[in-house]
């Protein structure tokens, strides 16, 4: 074998050896967060281990008319379910309301009520700008101890652990009414954020809006 020829073959391994590195370094936190947060994955048929203070239903996007996307609407279905179910007497919705063109809660609340839940039991949070920012607001604005998260099955796993790290008593029940267009790439894309967020966890930085203090009480 040549001088260059077996040079070449320790840049393949030694480049090897560094993908399998990083592939490790980004699965096993993921991992970690999946893996330590099934146990508390419910569906609508279980018993609920004990009383909460609200179900909070994480937003996610909305169309320029106004309108749920699917995995939106899907969320707010089985959070309406669940409040049917007497899982909770509260609904707590956090979602983005960056800017007067885009107002994920005005969907999500208007939707709700269509879907029977009274006014009174909606709450809204309309700093809920990233899954971290959702639970910290939950448990400093709110008060909120114990709660029951809503969301798509992939993102789950990442908000339990994070309102588990901050301190709540967390369960879950996933919204995965259909197949969504881009799973893929959100799928790899949560891997990312998983590990992003055990740093979040540890080191619990402030969310980008605080505020006083609020009572978990019915939408006006």
């Amino acid at each position: 074998m040549s001088k260059t020829k077996r040079i070449l073959r320790r840049l393949l391994i030694v480049l090897g050896i560094l993908c399998v590195t990083l592939l490790v370094a980004l699965l096993v936190p993921s991992s970690y967060v999946v893996l330590s947060t099934q146990s508390r994955v419910l569906t609508l048929e279980d018993t609920l281990p004990e009383e909460v203070d609200c179900i909070l239903v994480l937003g996610c996007g909305v169309y320029s008319d106004g309108s749920p996307t699917p995995m939106l609407a899907d969320r707010l279905t089985r959070g309406t379910e669940l409040y049917q179910a007497g899982w909770a007497k509260k609904v707590l919705m956090s979602g983005d309301n960056r800017s007067q063109y885009y107002n994920e809660l005005a969907t999500m609340h208007r939707v709700a009520k269509e879907k029977g839940i009274p006014n009174q039991d909606i709450v809204l949070d309309y700093a809920g700008l990233s899954t971290y920012d959702s639970m910290y607001r939950a448990r400093d604005i709110f008060g909120v101890k114990k709660v029951v998260i809503v969301t798509q099955e992939y993102h789950l796993y990442r908000a339990i652990y994070l309102a588990r790290a901050l301190g709540m008593e967390a369960w879950g029940v996933a919204a995965d009414g259909q197949n969504y267009r881009g799973q893929i790439k959100r799928d790899f894309r949560e891997i990312l954020a998983r590990d992003k967020d055990i740093l979040s966890a540890i080191f619990q930085p402030k969310p980008t809006y605080l505020g006083d203090p609020e009572e978990l009480t019915g939408a006006s």
